[in-house]
């Protein structure tokens, strides 16, 4: 994997191959807690390569800091998250080079040809080598998110220390939009998943300004909201909508008629 010299006593990938192998199930999710190297993600990666088991990792590693007298840290890697984020994805690139490659089959064919002269009869033997290429049909479904432990996207609401009316009235104030100033679209759809219920490998698309979860199961509203949209959304009929309130701002008779409309229909609806 090209890390020899940052690995002080690698576990070798064979060993938890096997005790792998051992211990799971076909769709099976292995977690790591102490990640270290991530050798575990690459016996996993490894292993669904030579089965089709198709075994899911979870890998956790703290950020901690590596010795900056180390070839780790020299080479770039602040981190053991550094490393082992950088190990799982070339052991993933690795594995994609090798379900490129192409099964080669050398077809040789042989014909026989008369010479006929004014005094022999010759025979030439001419060999035909054909070449076939044939795509790996062991193909692993490869992929990789990285998560990191950060602040909420959105504003949490302070209970203590409030202790007059002009401490309530600017902790009101201050929630006038519960989004956080920091937060992003996409970090938002991973907290509001997370928070629903719904597993970090959800199915999630993009379209028409809305966020559809596992086939429309659940839908987010965090760009935008008009009546074509609302509409649109109710046709796809999901168990569940949560909409950014600060997008109803301005017409709170849209807001109450979605929030009929989607009620009658029996879909779950919430505004942030």
């Amino acid at each position: 994997m090209g890390f020899n010299d940052e690995f002080d006593f690698p576990k070798p990938v064979s060993l938890i191959k096997q005790c792998i192998q051992l211990s799971t199930e076909p769709e099976d999710t292995v977690l790591d807690f102490f990640a270290g190297f991530g050798t575990t993600a690459q016996a996993v990666i490894e292993l669904n390569k030579s089965s089709a088991n198709n075994i899911h990792f979870i890998c956790v590693q703290l950020p901690e800091t590596c010795d900056e007298s180390s070839s780790a840290y020299k080479a770039g890697y602040k981190t053991i998250a550094d490393i082992s984020k950088e190990r799982i994805k070339r052991a993933i690139n690795k594995q994609k080079e090798e379900d490129k490659k192409v099964i080669k089959k050398e077809v040789k064919q042989t014909s026989l040809e008369l010479d006929i002269g004014e005094n022999s009869i010759g025979r030439v033997k001419t060999e035909i080598e054909k070449t076939e290429f044939q795509p790996n049909k062991n193909i692993v479904d490869l992929g990789l998110k990285v998560f990191k432990l950060s602040d909420s996207n959105f504003k949490l609401w302070r209970q203590l220390g409030i202790e007059s009316v002009a401490e309530l009235e600017k902790q009101m104030e201050f929630f006038t939009d519960p989004v956080s100033q920091e937060a992003q679209i996409e970090n938002m759809v991973y907290e509001l998943l997370l928070k629903s219920g719904f597993d970090i490998n959800s199915k999630i698309e993009h379209r028409n300004n809305c966020f559809s979860i596992n086939e429309n199961e659940m839908i987010l509203l965090l760009e935008e909201v008009h009546q074509a949209l609302v509409n649109e959304v109710m046709n796809l009929k999901p168990l569940k909508i949560i909409a950014l309130d600060k997008l109803f701002e301005g017409n709170d008779q849209l807001k109450t008629n979605t929030a009929l409309q989607l009620k009658n229909a029996g879909v779950d609806f919430k505004t942030i």
